[in-house]
């Protein structure tokens, strides 16, 4: 069973973790089953970029991306190469270390997008 670390994070997970994960779960899943709260403002539809991890290790493994997601990530606060939105990354079969970026972008919660 592949292994998801996660780096540890100030606020979400400041002792960092290290998870058994399922193949084929996606990495946000795998992290809330978990207790690592990360935000999911659009309930993991794809829709936002509050998800936002970063591929330490392990990237290579994953299905690239899809068009939409990389279109979200581009407007992700601290966009790497390795960025992936953790409601989309579905883990394989090699172990992945992950870090949640210091900060997020949800423009719900900070009131900035309007329709």
């Amino acid at each position: 069973m592949p292994r998801l670390k996660v780096l540890p994070h100030a606020t979400i997970c400041p002792h960092g973790a290290e998870i058994e994960a399922r193949t084929g779960e996606t990495i946000c899943d795998t992290l809330l089953a978990h207790g690592v709260e990360i935000e999911h403002a659009c309930e993991k539809s794809c829709a936002c970029t509050t998800c936002h991890v970063i591929v330490r290790e392990g990237y290579e493994s994953l299905a690239p991306p899809e068009e939409r997601e990389e279109d979200l990530l581009d407007k992700a606060w601290g966009l790497e190469a390795t960025s992936r939105l953790s409601c989309q990354a579905r883990v394989a079969d090699a172990d992945l270390v992950i870090e949640i970026p210091k900060y997020t972008i949800n423009y719900e919660r900070e009131g900035g997008a309007r329709r």
